[in-house]
């Protein structure tokens, strides 16, 4: 590994980190608050595919749905667009959702290491108390309501992905990168069953659109 490279690998958990304590939390809800209007917002989340040049080993595990071997990078970031969480080690062919509940944010929210407050996700995400989803079919002004704000603070993260494009190695368009994988379990390119939490998280995001 090139030593610059092994430098950056070795700063990053000094600038990306999670914000797992309540000053660091409220600042960024503040700051969500401020921009969208949507309430106790630690953080948003999605995912965007960085494109490789096919690996000799699993191949096939690294095609991505738009038949472009990649791998699926996990993005969380705060409405400055600043990096809170990057997961980069699974292959194109897995789903978002099962990266956060493999990652050690998911871990740590899914054991309760956040009792005030959510993540942000699109649709691909399963709802929970941590984390709140869209209506995927509003049915009343109320809930348009909610999609849009939610949209409007999720935005984010879809701005802080779009910087990729200064680096044209993670864009593809100065060529896909060289990649050795290690090996992995075998993914699931589907999303996980709804399990519990499911109902909590209903609850309260039907609290939230009460509010808005």
């Amino acid at each position: 590994m090139p030593a610059v490279l092994k430098g950056i690998i070795q700063m990053t958990n000094r600038y990306i980190k999670f914000p797992y304590t309540v000053g660091e939390q409220a600042n960024i809800k503040r700051q969500f608050a401020a921009m969208s209007g949507f309430p106790n917002v630690i953080g948003a989340i999605d995912c965007t595919h960085i494109a490789i040049r096919a690996p000799y080993v699993d191949e096939f595990i690294y095609v991505n749905r738009k038949h472009v071997h990649s791998i699926n990078v996990q993005i969380i970031c705060d409405a400055n667009l600043t990096l809170r969480n990057v997961v980069a080690r699974w292959p194109g062919s897995t789903h978002d959702s099962f990266i956060l509940a493999h990652s050690s944010v998911g871990n740590r929210l899914r054991a309760g290491a956040i009792r005030d407050g959510w993540l942000l996700g699109d649709s691909g995400y399963p709802l929970r108390r941590w984390l709140l989803t869209p209506f995927s079919n509003p049915q009343s002004a109320e809930e348009v309501r909610f999609n849009d704000t939610h949209t409007r603070a999720r935005s984010v993260v879809e701005r802080a992905i779009g910087l990729k494009c200064r680096w044209r190695c993670l864009d593809a368009s100065g060529g896909r990168l060289l990649y050795q994988p290690k090996k992995h379990e075998e993914p699931d390119p589907h999303p996980p069953p709804q399990q519990e939490g499911h109902h909590q998280g209903a609850r309260l995001r039907q609290e939230v659109m009460r509010h808005l």
